[in-house]
């Protein structure tokens, strides 16, 4: 079972569309008796997403360095170089998990998508290899396609992904 605790300026609605999750299935979920009112700090169950705590992997992204590295029971597995967000577009900051995977995802994004828990936002691949190392992106985390494809054949949804500075 996977818990969302609630941050400053979130709603119901907000929460949905970061998890791609029903609207009407996180409300009955949780069994809320008034879905307008939530607080800060409160927890809040995805159903769907499964607890990353039962999943040996974690993905640690330093955007300062532009390296992705990709954990396995707390020691280090591999390391990747990316791309990420321009000034103006940059990566979100926190913690995420993985909620969904489309491989062959067409245009900028390369050989494969996978999205995390930010509504907009995930690490994919590239049809702009010369890109990564560099502040690229809208946002998104940026890999090599042979990269990413990897990665996700490796890491299963609900993997917890930390994005630092």
């Amino acid at each position: 079972m996977y818990y969302h605790t609630v941050m400053a300026g979130e709603t119901l609605g907000s929460i949905s569309l970061d998890y791609r999750v029903p609207l009407s299935s996180i409300i009955q979920a949780n069994q809320l008796a008034n879905p307008n009112f939530i607080m800060v700090g409160q927890r809040i169950y995805i159903p769907g997403i499964p607890d990353p705590s039962q999943i040996p992997y974690e993905i640690y992204i330093k955007l300062s360095d532009r390296v992705l590295t990709l954990y396995r029971d707390q020691a280090i597995v591999k390391t990747y170089p990316i791309a990420v967000g321009r000034m103006l577009t940059e990566t979100p900051l926190g913690e995420f998990v993985i909620i969904n995977k489309a491989p062959n995802p067409g245009g900028p994004f390369g050989a494969m998508w996978m999205s995390i828990s930010r509504n907009h936002y995930g690490i994919h691949g590239t049809n702009n290899p010369s890109s990564i190392g560099t502040y690229a992106s809208k946002g998104c985390v940026r890999m090599f396609n042979e990269d990413v494809v990897e990665l996700a054949s490796i890491v299963p949804i609900g993997t917890r992904v930390v994005i630092e500075p």
